[in-house]
């Protein structure tokens, strides 16, 4: 048995280390997708999220980019939009569609637009209006209920998108639903479009006014691994909807961009990308 326990152990670890490969890689593509751009894409609040994005896809949710409409898949609903670069590099290094179509972001034509559109290969839910995807994953999520599926449907919206009424609202029908295959993820960056998400309207304490309308809640490093995969475990033991408060820092791993606005919405230079790319390899 304790033999069985160290494997087991090994390769999960295995798993860790692969997955931070898989993360280094996919920032690079961010920074990339915003160097070849024509446009600025959101690149602060793509960074943010990387490592959820990637730990949902490759150690946590059950799907197939050789099965995309497999029915009894999980979902992913990336609310917050405008972080469309992370996801779509994430889907890229998943195998959704080749990594040189990362190239065309925002490009005429191009599958892949400045917020994530169905004609994207393993994009679940177009997004972009704010507040708008817990509703869709609470619809989801009864459907898989109806059909007996064991489908898990993942939500992740900006701290800033809390300041939709649409955002409250969903959580008391989840709750009152006892949606427990619903899992809500708040990319606690602290910042909005207009400033500090502090400034614009008081989030603290986030947690708990989550928790006040019937959910289960807790609060994570957003940037560590080991943490988001344990929280996620708890999720699946719930008996009603779980929602993750990940502190995260905008533009994580480049660093004149982390915790400002200053790649709310930016288009890299040369010299910018270069720098960025050797911060990322020697913080990797």
């Amino acid at each position: 048995m304790r033999a069985a326990l160290e494997v087991a152990d090994q390769q999960y670890m295995t798993e860790v280390h692969m997955l931070r490969s898989k993360i280094k890689a996919i920032r690079k593509s961010v920074l990339e997708m915003s160097a070849a751009a024509e446009s600025g894409l959101h690149i602060g609040a793509s960074l943010s999220c990387v490592d959820i994005i990637a730990t949902l896809y490759f150690m946590k949710m059950r799907h197939s980019p050789y099965r995309p409409d497999w029915r009894d898949r999980d979902r992913f609903i990336l609310s917050k939009g405008h972080a469309a670069p992370a996801l779509y590099a994430v889907l890229a290094e998943a195998g959704y569609f080749p990594k040189e179509e990362l190239k065309t972001v925002r490009a005429l034509n191009s599958r892949l637009q400045g917020h994530p559109d169905l004609r994207t290969p393993g994009v679940d839910a177009p997004s972009g209006s704010l507040g708008q995807g817990i509703s869709i994953g609470i619809g989801m999520a009864i459907a898989a209920k109806q059909r007996g599926s064991k489908s898990r449907i993942y939500v992740l919206i900006g701290d800033g998108e809390c300041d939709e009424g649409q955002i409250w609202e969903s959580l008391a029908t989840a709750a009152n639903l006892k949606l427990d295959n619903l899992v809500l993820i708040v990319d606690r960056n602290g910042w909005q479009l207009d400033g500090r998400t502090e400034e614009i309207k008081r989030k603290v304490p986030l947690t708990g006014k989550i928790k006040s309308f019937g959910w289960e809640a807790y609060s994570v490093n957003g940037h560590d691994i080991e943490k988001i995969l344990d929280v996620l475990d708890l999720c699946e033991l719930a008996e009603g909807p779980v929602a993750i408060i990940a502190h995260t820092l905008k533009g994580k791993g480049v660093q004149f961009m982390e915790d400002t606005n200053e790649g709310h919405k930016m288009r890299l230079s040369n010299e910018q990308y270069m720098d960025a790319l050797k911060e990322l390899e020697e913080a990797y």
